[in-house]
């Protein structure tokens, strides 16, 4: 009987975490939406099967899947998100889960108020709610502070064990998974009666679960997103991105897109950059500039005409974007030039950036006839190629004409100048 329950936990783990890797990993065509969505949609059952759903285990212990699958799953999935994005895109769902709760309790408070008829051989009873409800808002509240505690914990490991990612991982998932289960289990057991084998049981699961889902998303970050693209961050840069998070805001609200590509203006190059490198020089992050240019695009226009043009432009506009994180700005520099800003990414991650364009744009689909369109880029990067805008321009031109000089479709950094 234990060994089954143990091959259906492995079966879970990987359906569970397969699947929303899956919906990850296609966040720039379904959006990020859907993923938070499938996340959140399992709360309930997550919270339910940990208070009332466990399982018999080797050496007489107990546990639940909703805390070693679910849970323990969700927090290295949260973690994934910040990995890839950034502090404001991971609070998002903590923040809707929690208010979402809050709701709930509210909502059961006025159903109490009905005169219920039973539905045939079901009471009509909301009882099981209350402590259930409760305890919904009390996990979103851990959830949150383990969230804080992870990013934090995460910042410092991954820079000492910046060659072996899946050990730093798994610290820090052990780490925060042993206080979260420390603040639940606590409350399961004054106010359910959870005995203390099934709390001990549970600690174990998740501590073999954070080593499987460590495993996991190295493996999904190493094959399947650029890790190398991650941002390199500060422990005061979790605060510092949320607070210059609305300076970004404001300044896309008031940007002026180009007509035809739909990415920013040319008249917004110079103010998104000086803003921008404000905040690196702030913050301490790195910024990266790329200027882009797409090769022989006259012959397109000479051989299929402008309207055809036009029309790989917009495309290749789109595609641009697609391939860049949220926090990342296209603007259109020239005719088939466009200017790149990464903030937060490093000289060799971005490069590495470079690389990924260069190849999205390559598969890109086109007009018929149309030859496949390769690009040549130059790359700068603050503070070590200047801290101003003019010295960012200067030394990304001065490349991308050296990465034309070389033959053209290829990327060329301050190592390759």
């Amino acid at each position: 009987m234990t060994a089954l329950n143990i091959a259906l936990l492995a079966i879970e783990v990987l359906v569970y975490f397969g699947a929303m890797l899956a919906l990850f990993r296609l966040r720039k065509v379904l959006g990020l939406g859907v993923f938070f969505c499938a996340l959140g949609s399992l709360h309930f059952m997550e919270t339910y099967l940990a208070a009332a759903y466990y399982i018999q285990m080797p050496l007489g212990i107990s546990l639940s899947p909703g805390s070693v699958v679910l849970f323990s799953g969700k927090l290295a999935l949260l973690l994934l998100v910040y990995i890839r994005e950034d502090a404001l895109v991971a609070r998002q769902p903590i923040y809707g889960l929690f208010l979402g709760n809050l709701l709930l309790i509210a909502l059961v408070a006025l159903l109490r108020q009905h005169h219920a008829v039973p539905a045939p051989g079901t009471p009509a009873d909301l009882s099981f709610m209350d402590q259930l409800g409760a305890l919904m808002v009390w996990s979103t509240f851990l959830l949150f502070m383990d969230c804080i505690a992870m990013i934090l914990l995460y910042e410092q490991l991954s820079r000492r064990l910046k060659r072996v990612p899946v050990l730093a991982i798994w610290l820090t998932l052990a780490v925060v998974l042993s206080f979260d289960q420390l603040g639940f289990f606590s409350v399961l057991h004054l106010a359910m009666g959870v005995p203390f084998s099934a709390g001990l049981g549970g600690w174990l699961g998740k501590m073999l679960a954070a080593g499987v889902y460590a495993l996991l998303l190295t493996y999904y970050l190493a094959h399947w997103e650029m890790a190398a693209t991650t941002p390199t961050r500060r422990i005061s840069d979790v605060f510092d991105v949320l607070t210059y998070r609305q300076r970004y805001e404001r300044l896309e609200e008031v940007s002026r897109r180009d007509a035809l590509t739909n990415v920013l203006h040319r008249g917004q190059l110079e103010p998104l950059g000086r803003d921008l490198l404000a905040v690196s020089n702030t913050t301490g992050r790195p910024m990266s500039l790329l200027l882009v240019d797409v090769d022989d695009f006259k012959d397109v226009n000479d051989v299929h005409g402008h309207q055809t043009g036009d029309e790989v432009l917009r495309r290749l506009a789109a595609c641009l974007t697609e391939g860049l994180r949220q926090g990342d700005y296209v603007v259109r520099y020239g005719g088939d030039e466009f200017a790149v800003f990464a903030p937060g990414v490093a000289h060799p991650a971005a490069l590495q950036l470079a690389a990924m364009l260069r190849e999205l744009v390559a598969e890109m689909e086109l007009p018929s006839g149309v030859v496949r369109q390769t690009l040549s880029i130059g790359v700068a990067t603050a503070p070590q190629d200047g801290e101003a805008l003019t010295d960012l321009l200067d030394a990304a031109d001065k490349r991308l004409y050296a990465a034309k000089a070389a033959g053209r479709n290829r990327a060329t950094g301050a190592t390759e100048a």
